[in-house]
């Protein structure tokens, strides 16, 4: 890990529901103390609506989110890659640590099929702060 905070990237295919929501409640929780990415193998053209709703009723604002690109240099720069559901599409590169998320895909999904990838989310982002040892704020 970095020596002054450490990195996450969150990654899925379309970087529109799982890895924006993931990336939302790690800045959210983290604050100041991590460093949040999120990307996509294949980004689309925007987030995911239902996702943008489900996590406004819990008081996270991700309405001006815009799906990135995956990079070599986005996985380079950081400490802890979570795959959710892209695999073998994403980089693997020495010295980082990746952990694969298996999560449904809000993708299509109406609210009520979203809120408990949400909530699936937010247990595993307060799971992943403890082990890095960041306190959630």
């Amino acid at each position: 890990m970095s020596e002054s905070k450490p990195s996450v990237l969150f990654v899925c295919v379309h970087n529109a529901g799982r890895s924006q929501m993931a990336a939302a409640f790690l800045a959210r929780l983290g604050g100041d103390a991590v460093e949040v990415r999120s990307a996509g193998s294949a980004p689309a053209g925007a987030v995911n609506p239902a996702a943008v709703e489900a996590m406004a009723e819990v008081g996270i604002d991700m309405s001006a989110g815009v799906p990135k690109l995956l990079t070599t240099d986005a996985v380079r720069a950081s400490d802890v890659v979570i795959t959710m559901g892209c695999g073998d599409r994403c980089p693997v590169l020495p010295g980082k640590r990746y952990l694969d998320w298996r999560l449904d895909d809000p993708a299509g999904q109406g609210l009520g099929a979203v809120r408990p990838i949400r909530d699936e989310i937010e247990r595993r982002v307060r799971r992943l702060l403890a082990e890095l040892g960041v306190a959630i704020g």
